[in-house]
C-alpha cells in the first residue's frame, strides 16, 4: 500500500507563515542576503527558514547560482497558492477591521485614465464624505491588458475597465467576474473655437491630413480610428502626439490645432469645461462597455461591496441623464 502524506499535520505543524513570508522576500529580491537586509534578519535565519520550508513540502523550492536564487517549478507553485493564502488572510483582517469600525479601511482600485478622470472623482468624494477614515489606493492602468496582472496578483481589490468591444470578444478568463455598468462610445473631437468646431457637417476625409492626438499603440482608440478611415478608403491620419494623458489631450485640442478621438464619458465630464466638443461626423458606433472586474472566488472586504454599489448608482444616474439629453 502506498504511504499517504498527512498534509494537514505537515502544514499545521511545520509550514509557518513567517517562513513563507521570508520565501517571498527571497524570490522578490533574488538573494538571501538582500532578503535578510530587507526583513532585518540574519542570512543564517533566512537560510534556516527556507530549509524548514523545503523540508515541510518535501521538494527544493529555490535554485541557487552565482547570480542569485530563483524559484523552481515547485517554488512557483508555492508562490501562486501562497500569494492567494496571504491575500485571503489580509482580506480577513480587513473584514475584521471593518466590522470593528465600518467607517475605516483601504480600497485598492485599478482604473484606466479615461475613467479615473471622469467617474472616479465624484465617487471618491461621496465615499470620503460618508466614510472620513476610508483611504484609496488607485493604480492607473495605461493599456488594455486583459490579462489583469494586478488583479490576479491581488495587488488591487477590483478594476474599473473600458473593454474593447463586447465581453464575449474579450478573452478575460474564467477566473474573473465582469459586470457591465455603462455602454460608452468613441467620438472624434476638436477645440470648440477651432475651424472644425464651428462646422455643422464634416466629412472624415477632410481630417485625413490634420495632426491627431491619439493614445499609444495598443490602446482602445487606435483600432477604431484605423477602421473608420479604412472604411472610407483612407489611410491612417498623421499621429502628431501619442499619449494616455487626458489633460494633455484636451489642452492641446482646445488650442484648435489638433483632432482627437475620445470617449463619450470624457467629453461629458470635461469637454465643455476644457473647450472641446464632438465633431458632426457620421461614425459607426463601436461597443465600448465600462465594467467592474473582480476576481472570482476571492474574499473581499465589505468596503469593496460598498464601492461597487456606489459605482452602479453613479452609472445608473448617468444613463438617465444621457437619455434625457437625447
Amino acid at each position: 500500500m502506498v504511504k499517504t502524506v498527512d498534509w494537514e499535520s505537515r502544514i499545521g505543524r511545520r509550514l509557518r507563515l513567517r517562513d513563507l513570508h521570508i520565501f517571498f522576500a527571497v524570490v522578490e529580491s533574488g538573494s538571501m542576503a538582500k532578503a535578510g537586509a530587507l526583513l532585518r534578519v540574519t542570512q543564517p535565519a533566512v537560510s534556516k527558514a527556507i530549509g524548514d520550508l523545503e523540508a515541510a513540502v518535501g521538494v527544493r523550492l529555490l535554485d541557487r547560482s552565482p547570480r542569485g536564487v530563483e524559484p523552481t517549478v515547485y517554488g512557483n507553485a508555492l508562490l501562486e497558492c501562497g500569494s492567494a493564502a496571504f491575500d485571503e488572510l489580509r482580506q480577513g483582517v480587513r473584514k475584521i477591521e471593518h466590522l470593528a469600525d465600518p467607517s475605516a479601511g483601504e480600497l485598492r482600485i485599478g482604473c484606466q485614465a479615461v475613467l479615473a478622470g471622469t467617474m472616479l472623482p465624484p465617487i471618491i468624494e461621496q465615499l470620503s464624505h460618508r466614510y472620513p477614515r476610508l483611504s484609496f489606493d488607485v493604480t492607473l492602468l495605461s493599456s488594455p491588458n486583459f490579462e489583469f496582472p494586478a488583479l490576479r496578483h491581488r495587488t488591487i481589490d477590483l478594476m474599473l475597465a473600458a473593454l474593447l468591444g463586447p465581453v464575449a470578444d474579450n478573452k478575460l478568463g474564467d477566473d474573473v467576474g465582469v459586470e457591465i455598468v455603462f455602454e460608452d462610445r468613441i467620438f472624434v473631437a476638436a477645440g470648440m473655437l477651432s475651424r472644425w468646431g464651428r462646422r455643422r457637417k464634416i466629412e472624415l476625409a477632410e481630417l485625413a491630413d490634420e495632426p491627431w492626438f491619439v493614445s499609444p499603440e495598443g490602446s482602445w482608440t487606435r483600432p477604431f480610428i484605423a477602421a473608420v478611415f479604412a472604411a472610407k478608403g483612407l489611410a491612417m491620419p498623421q499621429i502628431k502626439v501619442a499619449s494616455y494623458s487626458v489633460p494633455l489631450q484636451y489642452s492641446l485640442c482646445a488650442t484648435g490645432k489638433f483632432i482627437t478621438a475620445t470617449s463619450g464619458l470624457t467629453l461629458h465630464f470635461n469637454g465643455k469645461q476644457q473647450g472641446v466638443k464632438a465633431l458632426p461626423i457620421d461614425l459607426p458606433i463601436w461597443p465600448w462597455p465600462v465594467a467592474i472586474v473582480t476576481l472570482k472566488n476571492r474574499t473581499v472586504s465589505p468596503l469593496v461591496n460598498v464601492f461597487v454599489e456606489y459605482v452602479r448608482t453613479f452609472f445608473a444616474q448617468l444613463r438617465q441623464h444621457v437619455e434625457r439629453q437625447q
